[in-house]
């Protein structure tokens, strides 16, 4: 399927929601609810004890709703964001937490500090100057005293003050580039993505496997991941296709998680066939 790309220009219109886990217990948290915007890439997350509805309802309004003033709308077809920035938080915290990986809701928010200061090259910056439209301070330069001191020393008020009025002036222009750059390099993985797709056409009443993500593997355990047969119903011209089940209710699924059932050759009972014949022809 064509890959599909999706541009705003306002920051904090259109967000990602995505829960992670369930992860080692961790001061009684299991799960980790992340929210990305798809415009800064700044993300928003908390720990939590449980997946409901309530954890994000609570979520929305404190990390959301009141820090950023937005209301968001539902868009669950595109999550894409979502899922790219739990696969970097994950990445993250492998490389903080301790060997038994149950501190990890502790180092959540350096976690969430070195995502939101890393420099991005989609947007051509870091989410917190896209936001902020000015750099950030490193931690190193609040703990070491005898250069934050001289810095308070130096400082101006006067100076301070309309450095700032103009980084706010230039953040519109900030923006307007980092949404060029997106819009450049979305287009690019879009060619590159679509030059590599193999076509995939079912005809109705062809016979087919699914491809089961959610499935475990576990070693020593064989089982295949495609499961079926199933009988494809018809064809939608975006890749959709509906199919009907064993028990003859009929869903729809993507066109990328499908692959053509090949029916064998039926072996009629009793019949033994010898390997070396089988081999000789």
């Amino acid at each position: 399927m064509p890959l599909t790309t999706y541009l705003e220009v306002e920051l904090f219109d259109v967000c990602g929601i995505d829960f992670m886990g369930p992860f080692p217990s961790s001061y009684n948290n299991k799960y980790i609810l992340l929210a990305v915007d798809y415009v800064s890439k700044w993300v928003e997350a908390i720990s939590s004890q449980t997946n409901d509805a309530k954890v994000v309802l609570k979520f929305l309004k404190r990390n959301i709703f009141c820090r950023h003033k937005k209301s968001l709308p539902y868009h669950p077809q595109a999550n894409g964001q979502a899922e790219l920035a739990n696969r970097e938080i994950k990445s993250i915290l492998e490389k903080t937490v301790n060997r038994s990986r149950k501190n990890w809701s502790n180092k959540l928010g350096d976690a969430l500090w070195t995502y939101r200061t890393a420099f991005k090259t989609l947007l051509g910056m870091s989410p917190y100057k896209l936001v902020y439209g000015k750099s950030y301070h490193l931690p190193i330069e609040i703990e070491h005293k005898p250069y934050w001191t001289v810095k308070t020393i130096n400082f101006d008020f006067k100076s301070a003050g309309e450095k700032r009025i103009l980084e706010l002036s230039e953040l519109e222009e900030l923006r307007l580039t980092s949404y060029e750059n997106a819009k450049i390099y979305k287009e690019k993985v879009k060619f590159w993505h679509d030059k590599h797709i193999l076509p995939n056409h079912f005809e109705e009443g062809q016979k087919v496997l699914l491809f089961n993500s959610s499935l475990k593997l576990f070693p020593g355990k064989l089982k295949s991941r495609w499961s079926g047969p199933f009988e494809a119903v018809r064809m939608f011209p975006y890749g959709a296709v509906k199919m009907k089940g064993e028990n003859g209710a009929p869903f729809k699924v993507n066109g990328q998680k499908l692959k053509l059932y090949l029916v064998g050759e039926k072996v009629p009972k009793g019949v033994i066939y010898s390997l070396g014949n089988a081999m000789e022809s």
